[in-house]
This record gives structure tokens, sequence and C-alpha cells, in this order.
């Protein structure tokens, strides 16, 4: 932790699932597909019992977690990847930071993960798996984002969701990608080889984000790609900034469904 500090790192937090708190500790990472919020946060200050990191952002809006709730986190150094527990303490403004920062309790121990990322089937949809398709004209997604803010804002107020009418955006064919994280306007996804070649030919797509158990509506958006790496297994790390120039009020209805997932899993370990 001390290494990952000095050199301006971050960790991977989730919020641990109900039943987890005797559980084997589990990479976040290594639940990517089922939906799991993984946030990466930047490591502000440490101390003999705590540390300091930023807290979580979706979209400039800070995504609440609550004193006591226990996480699941993971640090990189180098090749390696270690995994361990801690508990959001309380929140804080110190002086200098850049936004609110969450104190975390400084964990007991950490755990050398067995493997760096879990091979996942490709093109198996599991629960969680985000669904993308080449955006043809950007113009096009502004009726198929009204109709996801209607359906979710009738879930929202417990009503039946309306039965969609609007046609998809004008798009390409679709693919399967794992999500990584979310968070700061955008998400971080895997995409496997055979799906990767979408990535030379275009740079702009129509993103569908589940946010899982509860969550009946996704999240939809246009999303540009802005960066990509490649792994050794040749598999394709992607991030994706969401756009909103065609529908700004859309980014207001994201915000709160990543902020009600938020607090749905938290509700959860109460539980």
């Amino acid at each position: 932790m001390q290494q990952v500090f000095e050199r301006g790192g971050t960790l991977e937090i989730a919020v641990a699932r109900p039943g987890a708190i005797d559980a084997p500790t589990v990479d976040p990472l290594e639940t990517a597909g089922s939906a799991d919020l993984v946030w990466r946060l930047k490591i502000v200050a440490l101390d003999e019992e705590s540390l300091l990191v930023e807290a979580p952002v979706a979209l400039g809006t800070t995504m609440p977690i609550a004193d006591g709730v226990p996480l699941i986190g993971a640090i990189t150094i180098g090749q390696n990847r270690w995994k361990f527990r801690s508990r959001k303490v309380s929140d804080e403004r110190p002086e200098g930071a850049r936004a609110l920062c969450m104190r975390l309790e400084l964990p007991e121990k950490v755990e050398r993960c067995l493997r760096r990322f879990v091979r996942m089937e490709a093109r198996s949809p599991a629960t969680g798996s985000v669904r993308l398709w080449p955006l043809l004209d950007p113009k096009t997604v502004v009726a198929s984002e009204r109709a996801n803010e209607a359906a979710f804002h009738a879930v929202v107020e417990g009503k039946e969701p309306p039965t969609p009418t609007g046609a998809m955006p004008t798009v390409g064919p679709g693919f399967t990608a794992t999500l990584m994280n979310i968070g700061g306007g955008g998400v971080g996804l895997r995409v496997e080889s055979a799906d990767s070649g979408a990535f030379a030919h275009h740079r702009i797509f129509w993103v569908e984000v589940p946010l899982g158990p509860g969550q009946l509506i996704p999240i939809v958006a246009t999303g540009k790609v802005v960066h990509t790496h490649l792994d050794s297994s040749h598999r394709t790390y992607v991030g994706v900034s969401f756009d909103f120039t065609f529908n700004l009020a859309h980014q207001a209805v994201v915000v709160e469904q990543i902020h009600r997932a938020m607090k749905s899993v938290q509700a959860a370990k109460e539980h």
C-alpha cells in the first residue's frame, strides 16, 4: 500500500456482497460481469491505521458510501495484484483535496491474487455483461434515451415500465464486453479478441450497461472510446467516456441510476 501511495497510484474497491464478511476475499475484478460496481480511486493519504482515498464520482457527482460499509479492494504493483478487506470510516475534505474523500480502515492483511484477470468464455452473455453497437448516426440516440428515461422513472414510481416503442439508434452489429469499472464519466471494459476488431473502424458506440439485480433499467448512452490497450491474451481493455451532446438531460438520469445502484448494494449488505 505504501508503494502505491508513494507512486501516486490508485486502488480498486467494491462494496462487499451480502454474506461475504466470512467468505474468502475475492478480487473485485474476478466478479466483473456480475454487475458489481468497481471504482478506481486515488490514494490521497496513508497512516498507520487508515488510508484516505478520493470518493467515487460519476459524471461529476459523488456517489456516497455509508460509514461502516464493508469493502473489498485490490491494488496492483508491477505484474502482481493483491486483494484485501476494508471498511468505510468517514467522509473528509482535507485541505488542498480536489474533492470529497473517504477514510478507510487500513487492511490487516493483503492476499496475493492467483491471477491478474480471470478468463471468461467469449460471447457468453452473463448477467452484467455490457452490450456495444457501433453508432452510425449519433443524432438518432435521442428517442432511445428518452424511452429509457421514461422506463426508469416508471420503475422509480412503482409503475410498470412502458413497452419500448422506439427503435434502436442507427447502429451496426453489436457485441458483448465485460464491465471492469464504472465512474468518472464512463466505463472501463474488457473485450475478447474476436470482437476487438470493431475498434479499428469505430470510435463511437451505443452502450447498454446493466446495473445488477433489482435495477431493472440499464444505463444506455453514447460512448466515445478514449483509450485502448491489449493484454498478453489479445483481449482489449477499453476506456469509454459517456457523451450527452444530443440530449444533455440524459446525464442526470444516468447519475441517478448509478446512485440508486450504489444505495441498493449498500442496503443489501444489511439484510
